[in-house]
């Protein structure tokens, strides 16, 4: 079939249709020829040479080529390994540029750009032809009637992130329409943001929703895949399979669909985006998209050994952020989500790994100075995972303004104390007030802190109660993969037991993790199902197990009613008062003429701690008083900000500690509202004045409210 190739523009990257044809343009600095390849309904392949390249840009326009048309490029060059090269024209390369994909990689030698059988590994030459085994991009139809939806912009400091799996959330959910069930549909249908809404969460963090593989080797060897999904291949295209509708190039209206559903929800949508590696991995990887258009400019190789790879991420490339191509398809691909896709933010894997320019990590490196910059990224959330596996990747609380990070230090330092750790209430204190120790030096504010006990990546919070050791078995790895310091308790037996003293203590702690959680300054960030009781039977790292074991139990709902009540009471009450979420840091001092500051911290007899009981390492016990009265800030019409004000007891302790209210808070009544030995919110009301002590439970909040 003839297909005249007009000239067409080297911007914008990848398939544009304009109405009347589709330009195509592609990145590629020492290639020597590119082929642009046209796939029809029978897979038949049509190769139209792409002559035209200006600044390294591959580029030609076919006129009458229209959405729903597949196609993929060969790239021609040298293929020398040993020098960083390895381009291999028997295989069909994904554009990076992809707006959709039409399926799934299917795996086999054909898809590696060297022999199996050769003596010399990957520096053979494969002349195997793939395209069968290759997903196909598809062009498309960006129009979409968004009806004015924009984004929520939903302050940094009244966000509470929900972060969850698109498939895992609504695979099992008895509400949503079986069709719709493990997609962009489900989540977008009215029984799931119900859901959400009736919880208190004001944005969901997804898990990648870039197209993404899983590893050939492992995974497949033993019946698994890549769930999580932290090997992206097309960092604009949505994930194809999360598509309820399978028409090629569907997937990204079924996307904008959920977008703009859950934006009507009053709900944010923040994708967790990964950059710093793909899909292809190490050397012995197989050649599918970047490999194969200019594996020098797109990967870090080994400056002296360019056959290998910089492996930053743990799995076995990274992206070569020093080169302004890959910050240009890294910053086209964020652009993209928010502008055209409309998402509210991104949370950035592994985010040490783009900073390091050389091999350091440095914050002042071009990926942030680039966004710090940018109209459309500086005005989104931004989250960093501020850390990567190299030496020096842990940057927990180094990242520049802009950016939130997810605070590791509070996770380990909140677990510590509930499992009764020696450990310095002075450490719990700052994580509680939101870390200023990590982010007011360099002028963030207190929603720089992502709180978090539990994340996709460990135990469960109700495996954190419940197993000192990890179980993933079923991950086939004989138990050698995950965390093996977990920070975790099982309260008195391993696993599932019928005790109920530990049952009680369990539950007893669970809620201690939430109210800790929802009550400290900064950013909550709560994990699909943790507020079901959701377990994943000990396995701390399910990467790959695509199953009950990851997906939400929906009849959780009735079997832990009362852990899901006492979620959404404590997510609506922290909505509520403005006291436990606060835009600036806390001063210590009265701000607005009282006579009592707005934080003050007490022993259990009601006198203020002292510098030695900050460093007592056996202490677990602590109390810390909220001036409601004495908020810092204004409201959006330049209000003053006043709350109720709060005396909240933490008890850590195996034994119940009577505490004392303080001198300075005695002159009115207090009622309590949590007290985490119960478990719902305390309705009959309990009143503690100047003489009458207030119980705490052994391992229990107290929450007092003035009255």
């Amino acid at each position: 079939m003839y297909l005249p190739v007009w000239p067409g523009q080297p911007y914008p990257l990848g398939a544009v249709w304009d109405g009347k044809g589709t330009n195509f343009a592609l990145y590629s600095e020492n290639a020597t020829a590119v082929e642009l390849c046209l796939f029809d309904s029978e897979d038949q392949e049509t190769r139209l040479w792409l002559t035209e390249v200006k600044n390294f840009i591959w580029h030609g326009y076919i006129p009458g080529i229209s959405p729903g048309q597949r196609y993929g490029f060969r790239v021609h060059g040298p293929y020398s390994p040993a020098e960083g090269h390895r381009f291999n024209p028997n295989k069909l390369l994904i554009d990076p540029y992809a707006k959709a994909l039409d399926s799934e990689i299917q795996y086999g030698e054909e898809i590696f750009g060297y022999r199996w059988d050769g003596e010399d590994q990957d520096l053979s030459f494969s002349e195997l032809d793939d395209a069968h085994l290759v997903p196909k991009a598809v062009v498309i139809d960006e129009t979409f009637d968004w009806e004015n939806d924009q984004l929520l912009r939903i302050p940094e400091h009244d966000t509470i992130i929900y972060e969850m799996h698109v498939k895992g959330f609504t695979k099992v959910h008895p509400d949503i329409p079986p069709e719709l069930r493990g997609t962009y549909g489900g989540l977008g249908h009215p029984a799931a943001i119900a859901y959400l809404q009736s919880l208190g969460v004001t944005a969901v963090e997804l898990m990648p929703v870039h197209h993404f593989l899983s590893q050939p080797g492992h995974l497949l060897e033993n019946g698994l895949k890549n769930y999580w999904g932290y090997d992206s291949i097309a960092y604009l295209a949505p994930h194809q399979t999360y598509s309820a509708d399978k028409t090629p190039g569907q997937q990204v209206q079924e996307f904008k669909e959920m977008v703009k559903a859950l934006h009507a929800g009053g709900i944010e949508v923040i994708l967790d985006v990964v950059y710093n590696h793909t899909g292809e991995g190490n050397h012995m990887g197989p050649t599918l998209s970047l490999r194969g258009i200019d594996n020098a400019v797109y990967y870090r190789l080994v400056e002296d050994d360019p056959r290998y790879y910089m492996d930053f991420t743990g799995c076995g490339n990274s992206l070569n952020v020093c080169h302004p191509q890959v910050l240009r398809l890294i910053m086209d691909s964020l652009r993209y989500w928010v502008l055209e896709m409309h998402v509210d933010g991104f949370r950035f894997d592994l985010a040490s790994a783009l900073a390091r320019e050389l091999y350091e990590v440095n914050s002042l490196a071009a990926f942030f100075n680039i966004i710090h910059q940018d109209p459309v990224l500086s005005n989104v959330k931004l989250i960093a995972e501020p850390w990567d596996v190299g030496e020096g990747g842990y940057q927990v609380g180094k990242f520049p303004l802009l950016w939130s990070e997810w605070n590791g230090k509070y996770r380990d330092t909140v677990r510590d104390f509930w499992r009764g750790e020696d450990s310095l209430l002075a450490e719990f204190a700052y994580r509680f007030t939101g870390s200023s120790d990590l982010y007011e030096s360099n002028g963030r504010q207190p929603h720089a802190s992502i709180n978090f006990i539990t994340a996709h990546d460990g135990f469960t919070l109700n495996d954190l109660v419940s197993y000192n050791e990890k179980h993933n078995e079923a991950n086939c790895e004989e138990n050698q993969d995950g965390e093996s310091h977990n920070r975790s308790w099982n309260c008195g037996e391993e696993g599932e037991t019928d005790d109920p003293d530990i049952l009680a203590l369990r539950n007893r702690q669970r809620r201690n993790f939430l109210v800790t959680l929802m009550l400290s300054q900064g950013v909550p960030m709560l994990v699909s199902g943790d507020e079901l009781g959701r377990t994943q039977d000990g396995n701390n790292n399910a990467y790959c197990q695509d199953n009950e074991l990851s997906w939400l139990d929906w009849n959780l709902q009735n079997s832990n009613a009362d852990l899901l009540d006492f979620a959404r009471q404590l997510i609506h009450f922290r909505r509520r008062h403005p006291v436990f979420r606060r835009r600036r840091w806390f001063q210590g001092q009265a701000i607005h003429g009282s006579a009592v500051s707005d934080i003050g911290w007490y022993n259990s007899d009601g006198g203020q701690m002292t510098e030695e009981q900050w460093s007592m390492g056996f202490a677990k016990a602590i109390a810390v008083f909220l001036n409601g009265q004495e908020i810092p800030e204004v409201g959006y019409k330049g209000e003053r900000v006043m709350d109720e004000s709060f005396m909240l007891f933490f008890n850590a302790h195996y034994e119940m500690i009577e505490f004392d209210l303080p001198e300075g808070v005695r002159d009115r009544k207090w009622r309590v509202v949590i007290d985490t030995k119960e478990p719902s919110f305390v309705t009959d009301w309990v009143f503690y004045t100047e003489d009458k002590p207030v119980p705490v439970t052994e391992r229990s909040v107290v929450v007092l409210q003035r009255c």
